[in-house]
């Protein structure tokens, strides 16, 4: 071995180490065809070694089944994915396994697509890559437009249906919509009335609002049933 090959081996071994150390981690890529669409932020993908992958779109919360809107966030996304070959950017891997990503599908991004349309929140709490300030904007500005769920004069976030699901002031169903117990007036988010506990519209389809008041209900810009004994 020559005196030249040796030093050259000896300053190319600093810069690939360099080189390793210095690249960042970057998200990993997945491919697949989606067989399956659970909600507005919820997909499946089978890929080339037919293997499934359940996957939770990154930094956007679409409104639950069983809220207004719920039903139409899946169909927007159904009609952007289903049979459709998609390029998932993966982020993070969630508790429940599933992976946490980016959904690009002929040349759109998925994620980015519902919140401009109006069906789906930036999620404040775990979206932390460099793009979802663009995203906040962009929600704020299907607000002002009165886009998709932002017809409603108050929209309540997924995240905090959730926890008030959590806190048992919702029940589930028999098809496994979760509904407002008793014990609290009911508003229905497309009238805007609220129900009594004994009013026959209490458990209506778009009764998913609860206030734990008459004057919370009033306050959030409800107005009583006209049947509803106080």
């Amino acid at each position: 071995m020559s005196l030249l090959t040796s030093l050259s081996k000896l300053l190319f071994l600093p810069v690939l180490c360099l080189f390793l150390t210095s690249t960042p981690v970057t998200a990993q890529n997945l491919w697949g065809k989606v067989v399956s669409i659970a909600d507005g932020d919820t997909v499946t993908i089978l890929d080339s070694d037919k293997r499934q992958h359940k996957i939770r779109l990154y930094g956007i919360d679409t409104p639950e089944k069983g809220q207004a809107f719920g039903k139409a966030a899946k169909k927007y996304t159904s009609r952007l994915v289903a049979r459709k070959n998609v390029q998932v950017i993966s982020y993070d891997t969630d508790r429940y396994g599933r992976t946490v990503g980016v959904v690009l599908v002929d040349g759109k991004n998925v994620n980015q697509n519902l919140i401009g349309a109006g069906l789906a929140w930036q999620y404040r709490k775990y979206c932390k890559a460099s793009f979802c300030d663009d995203w906040l904007q962009l929600e704020k500005k299907a607000k002002t437009s009165k886009v998709g769920l932002w017809t409603e004069a108050n929209p309540v976030q997924p995240w905090e249906w959730r926890k008030v699901a959590r806190n048992s002031s919702y029940s589930k169903s028999v098809n496994g919509i979760y509904a407002p117990t008793a014990g609290n007036y009911h508003g229905n988010i497309k009238s805007h009335v609220f129900h009594s506990p004994r009013c026959r519209h209490y458990n209506c389809k778009n009764c998913t609002k609860v206030f734990n008041s008459r004057e919370n209900a009033v306050t959030a810009g409800y107005r009583p049933c006209g049947q509803c004994k106080p």
